[in-house]
């Protein structure tokens, strides 16, 4: 009958509109259509009807065109429509409020017009305002000009019970919601729904979005490569088209490993599974051509019709299920029919990857991989890249301890060298996946950044290579006190005193048990110094700047040491080959030159430099790397970083800086090394002829021990006294060569 009477023609609609509007108030009082399935106790049973509480008088239905003015009576724009809600006479309102609920309303008393009877019985004027301004004003939730008020009428969602009729669900106070008539409980939770239709731009539609118009749709540029992306694009949890922009050095990085494995051989079958805009597989199609034949995935009705239209702005063709869409053939232009082909999956990144067999694949998912790993592994080609970034860096980074034992099976605490660990907690779940298979995998490489944590490996097929990965994935024993770290030893016996692997001895000086056992992790080396180099040279060759400082890092951290064989800045001339200052591989021939500022090296330099590559490779790369400022000591000027780090090679140790830290030290000297290197070469400070702070001699009193300290004035000498002992140490300044030199007195 509802229906029908919505049917009807437009004089009856006409009519309906103008007696609603003959009552002061109600013109701003009718409900949208039915409220997400939600209606009050009165509400008539055929069908998702609106409140009952916002019809009009005498039960009529409401015009059915949404209109951002139709909405409940508990949305106002100021307090005195409210006001003006209770002065309608008392038939007038009973029918308004609920015709079930059974109103006495007393000779100059109004009732609540968003309380039922039972809870705020009729009262006068005065009382009446403090009531609507105390209990429903202040607590609403401003949008656009109106309130939405606090609802106390029995408003209940309409349910189905088992014999087939409707009842209704008891429901306390609540929100109506003014876009979609939802009805929330809470405030903070109305707040949020609101900004969430906002965020969407759902200001007008009840239920579905809105199509943005194609002109708020922003053109962002990386790469020579256009991507449309609708608004809040850097937010995932609110828009389909997910772009981060600060993720550029990450698709860059996977851009140059790509780069790389199709010089080795193509065509390339590539996977971004996790596509958004698809802004990454349309990066390699247009710089890689007809090397690569990409695919793009996502589970995303909205994100795959994104990656559509995007390839269309970046003139590809598309392929969806095997047939190719030729909308975008009369938009190209001449020279442009060799455009690389992409094609368009929508399916769970899982089943794709079940399905058919790629020889590189990328996993970008919201979070942590883990759930993908397994999948990406069973059908990857022999000797094909696997990539994942992982952005779950609150776990990763030990902020959410139990969230990193449930999802990588690892037990970390916060230390110094938690971005290192974090790669190494990726890499052992990838090596685990991998073994899974019968697969071994080759760290090309692995890094950690501020919001993200990237590990590139190449599969290597067979168990043999499996056993060999699952091999070097060990138990790590760090100590809390001075965070020293060393891989438990190799083998399946117990060890009776496991605080003999240790380097230092914290255990026998400090109370107690001072280290915990992290793990299990990768211990083998993260990263690939001829794969780097490699990247190194696309890089120059496809114009990416921005990474090389990075890839430069890298090289040295790969090779653990500090010499510049390249210039600081990237080549800029049209020969990029000759001054990048790398090892490189001609595509003609499979000779390696190292060519350094546009000359070629000889023949014997060339054996030269690869038995040093060959010696350095089979020596251990040193694992971790121990900040400066956090082992420096109270009261002395330690030296310059890179002065600091010619110090330890000068003693005979490998030593490189790293990009996990910008302060960090990458080394294979003990702690205990590490430290009196640095006391060494530290200077005292000074102010007003007294040390700014307790300072620790270099002999007679032990790591740790703090002393005070007094200067002579007319020497310059300095005396040490230990707090503990009594025993004092003379320190003399040598002017020529800034050393402290420590003469032990008593």
């Amino acid at each position: 009958e509802d229906e029908d009477e919505e049917d009807g023609d437009e004089e009856e609609e006409e009519e309906e509109a103008g007696e609603m509007s003959k009552a002061p108030g109600v013109a701003l009082t009718g409900v949208p259509g039915a409220g997400g399935g939600q209606a009050c106790s009165g509400a008539a049973p055929l069908g998702p009807s609106p409140c009952s509480a916002s019809r009009p008088a005498g039960g009529q239905v409401p015009p059915r065109p949404w209109s951002p003015r139709a909405k409940h009576i508990s949305i106002q724009r100021q307090l005195a429509d409210l006001e003006k809600l209770a002065d309608l006479s008392e038939g007038e309102f009973a029918s308004a409020v609920s015709p079930n609920t059974d109103l006495q309303v007393g000779a100059g008393k109004k009732p609540c017009p968003l309380c039922p009877e039972d809870k705020f019985k009729a009262c006068y004027s005065h009382k009446l305002h403090r009531h609507l301004q105390n209990l429903h004003w202040k607590v609403s939730v401003e949008f656009e000009g109106y309130r939405m008020c606090i609802c106390h009428l029995p408003c209940r969602p309409v349910k189905p019970n088992l014999i087939g009729d409707q009842t209704s669900m008891k429901m306390g106070a609540h929100y109506h919601c003014i876009i979609c008539s939802a009805t929330i409980t809470r405030r903070t939770d109305m707040i949020g729904h609101i900004k969430r239709h906002v965020n969407k731009g759902e200001t007008e539609s009840r239920y579905i979005a809105a199509p943005a118009p194609k002109s708020s749709l922003e053109v962002l540029k990386e790469a020579d490569t256009d991507v449309q992306v609708l608004p809040n694009y850097s937010t995932p949890q609110k828009t389909d088209s997910y772009f981060n922009p600060k993720m550029k050095l990450n698709r860059q990085l996977i851009f140059c490993a790509l780069a790389v494995l199709a010089e080795e051989r193509n065509p390339l079958e590539c996977l971004d599974a996790f596509g958004a805009t698809g802004i990454m597989g349309l990066q390699w199609a247009k710089h890689l051509g007809n090397s690569v034949k990409v695919t793009i995935n996502d589970c995303n009705e909205n994100s795959v019709t994104m990656i559509q239209e995007n390839c269309h702005l970046n003139k590809m063709k598309v392929v969806m299920n095997s047939k190719e869409e030729d909308d975008c053939d009369e938009t190209m232009e001449e020279g442009e029919e060799n455009i690389g082909t992409i094609e368009v999956t929508k399916m769970d990144a899982n089943i794709i990857m079940h399905l058919r067999s790629f020889d590189f694949i990328h996993l970008d998912p919201f979070g942590t991989s883990v759930n993908y790993l397994d999948s990406a592994f069973r059908n990857v080609r022999n000797l094909g890249i696997v990539s994942v970034t992982s952005t779950d860096i609150s776990s990763l980074y030990a902020k959410a301890q139990h969230v990193a034992l449930r999802h990588y099976g690892c037990n970390i605490v916060r230390t110094e060298y938690y971005k290192e660990l974090a790669a190494r907690i990726v890499v052992a779940s990838v090596a685990r996946a991998a073994a899974r298979c019968n697969k071994g995998i080759e760290v090309l490489l692995a890094v950690a950044l501020e919001h993200f944590v990237l590990v590139v490996v190449r599969v290597l097929r067979g168990p043999s290579p499996a056993d060999d990965s699952a091999k070097k994935i060990r138990y790590l024993v760090h100590c809390q006190w001075c965070e020293e770290r060393i891989f438990q030893k190799e083998g399946n016996m117990v060890e009776e005193n496991p605080y003999r692997q240790l380097p230092c001895d914290c255990h026998g000086s400090m109370p107690g048990k001072t280290a915990v056992e992290l793990g299990p992790l990768w211990s083998g080396s993260l990263f690939n110094t001829g794969f780097l180099r490699r990247m190194l040279f696309e890089a120059v060759q496809h114009g990416l700047d921005e990474i090389q400082p990075l890839l430069k890092t890298l090289i040295c951290e790969a090779e653990c040491t500090t010499l510049k064989q390249f210039s600081i800045h990237g080549p800029t001339s049209q020969n990029k080959q000759e001054e990048c200052g790398v090892f490189i591989k001609t595509p003609d021939t499979s000779t390696d030159y190292f060519v350094v500022h546009g000359k070629r090296k000889s023949n014997e330099m060339i054996r030269n430099a690869t038995k040093r590559q060959k010696s350095e490779s089979n020596a251990e790369h040193p694992a971790f790397y121990y900040n400066i400022h956090r082992h420096s000591i109270k009261g002395m000027n330690m030296p310059k970083l890179n002065k600091f780090l010619q110090y330890l090679s000068q003693a005979g140790y490998r030593v490189s800086r790293t990009h996990f830290d910008p302060m960090g030290v990458r080394t294979n000297a003990p702690l205990a090394q590490f430290k009196s290197i640095l006391v060494k070469y530290s200077t005292p400070t000074y102010t007003g002829g007294q040390a700014e702070g307790p300072v620790q001699s270099t002999e007679g009193a032990q790591a740790g021990d703090y002393v005070q300290a007094s200067v002579d004035d007319k020497s310059g000498n300095t005396e040490v006294t230990d707090d503990k002992s009594g025993a004092s140490t003379l320190l003399t300044k040598d002017n020529n060569s800034s050393v402290i030199t420590a003469a032990e007195s008593n």
